[in-house]
């Protein structure tokens, strides 16, 4: 039974040790991050070669949110804006993907959960087989108290939208930072690949909290697009 989380937990670590003090970014780093975020040039789809990449769990999606255990802090309008953001940023795959308030039982249904035993640790883990999207409380929760500045809309949309590209077929992890469905080193040394390394450290998250053109173009070769 497969299954495909958002990231390891040094990664959290990483989030919640992230301060206010983070390099305010200037107006080149930004529109050096949003080219990468909007082209995909000839060579740049690398994967940390952790699994293969394979079609969408079902010809469509239909995602249904249960709110049951959220964090206070999160209500349900915001996971459900979420849900969809990931959804029509993911549109240009291919694979038509619903935000629903229920779905008949099917190949194409997802329950979308807050289950910290689903999450395994982590802020989101998506189970191919069980065709389940498992948000984590206490990640979120320790994020929070850690560091309760951080803006954590934008961790939980960036999960939402990590977790989606598994159900979509997305097995391996991206090397390229800028990624939605990239993490940043893989605990052994090995670190990502962005255009400008020096950029990183230029915003607090480099990595997009949406779908980027490399991200889509991986999606639809995956799914025969």
């Amino acid at each position: 039974m497969a299954r495909r989380r958002l990231t390891p937990v040094f990664l959290l670590l990483a989030l919640v040790s992230t301060g206010a003090a983070a390099l305010d970014p200037g107006t080149a780093s930004r529109t050096s991050r949003e080219a990468e975020i909007s082209s995909c040039l000839a060579g740049e789809i690398r994967t940390w070669g952790d699994g293969q990449d394979r079609p969408a769990i079902a010809p469509s999606l239909q995602l249904v949110y249960d709110p049951a255990g959220a964090p206070p802090w999160f209500t349900a309008a915001q996971v459900t804006e979420a849900l969809r953001r990931a959804a029509e940023a993911w549109a240009p795959c291919g694979v038509p993907v619903q935000v629903t308030a229920s779905a008949a039982s099917g190949p194409g249904r997802v329950l979308v959960r807050w289950d910290d035993p689903g999450a395994r640790g982590n802020f989101g883990l998506a189970d191919v087989g069980r065709h389940t999207l498992s948000l984590g409380p206490a990640a979120f929760k320790l994020l929070n108290e850690r560091n309760p500045r951080y803006p954590a809309t934008q961790t939980l949309q960036m999960v939402i939208s990590h977790e989606l590209g598994h159900l979509l077929g997305l097995m391996a992890h991206s090397r390229r930072c800028v990624d939605v469905m990239s993490y940043y080193d893989d605990g052994k040394g090995n670190r990502c690949v962005a255009r400008d390394m020096s950029l990183l450290k230029s915003v607090p998250e480099y990595r997009s909290s949406l779908p980027t053109a490399c991200d889509l173009e991986r999606c639809r070769a995956a799914n025969g697009r």
